[in-house]
């Protein structure tokens, strides 16, 4: 929500593992277009009223949206490595990503707790280095406890007319 004024209006918006849509719903309210894509058909059938659903099953299977370009990707509570080029890939140019999810130090409170399921100190970081940081947490949470990390990044392109952190101008939003 925080960093939702960065999408411009009338966007379209990628939710990757959207689960029952708790994202999708309130892109939506915003005036957005959202494609959920996650492999929990349960799921999917809640988050179908709040946008477009994809069932696909990303970590097994070939990147179902090859070629398909969003203005916004969303990632939370979930981690892929080995789709991040995918997840990068379907944004467009000046295309925000919003991503957040756990963190070294949960192990140490909850699930998950499994290496392959936490981020490194810095690894979402990584992962945008050649886009604009707008915005990067790596830290504790109460309600549940757990350690997380977020990042909001921008992707450059060809002219210099881009949405950062702190300006809704030319966004219609405030």
């Amino acid at each position: 929500m925080r960093w939702a004024h960065l999408i411009p209006d009338q966007a379209h918006v990628l939710d990757v593992a959207c689960g029952s849509g708790r994202h999708m719903q309130y892109l939506q309210t915003q005036g957005l277009h959202v494609l959920g894509v996650d492999r929990d058909e349960n799921a999917l059938n809640s988050a179908q009223s709040f946008g477009e659903t994809l069932c696909a099953d990303l970590e097994n299977a070939p990147w179902p949206l090859s070629g398909r370009q969003f203005d916004a990707v969303v990632v939370t509570n979930y981690l892929w490595r080995p789709g991040f080029a995918d997840v990068l890939a379907s944004l467009k140019p000046h295309g925000v990503l919003i991503y957040e999810t756990f963190a070294h130090g949960n192990e140490t409170v909850g699930k998950p707790s499994r290496e392959e399921f936490l981020l490194a100190h810095g690894e979402l970081l990584q992962m945008c280095q050649d886009m604009r940081i707008v915005a990067y947490e790596d830290v504790f949470l109460n309600s549940p406890d757990r350690y997380v990390q977020r990042v909001v990044a921008v992707l450059p392109g060809q002219d210099r007319t881009t949405r950062f952190a702190g300006s809704s101008a030319g966004t219609g939003k405030s």
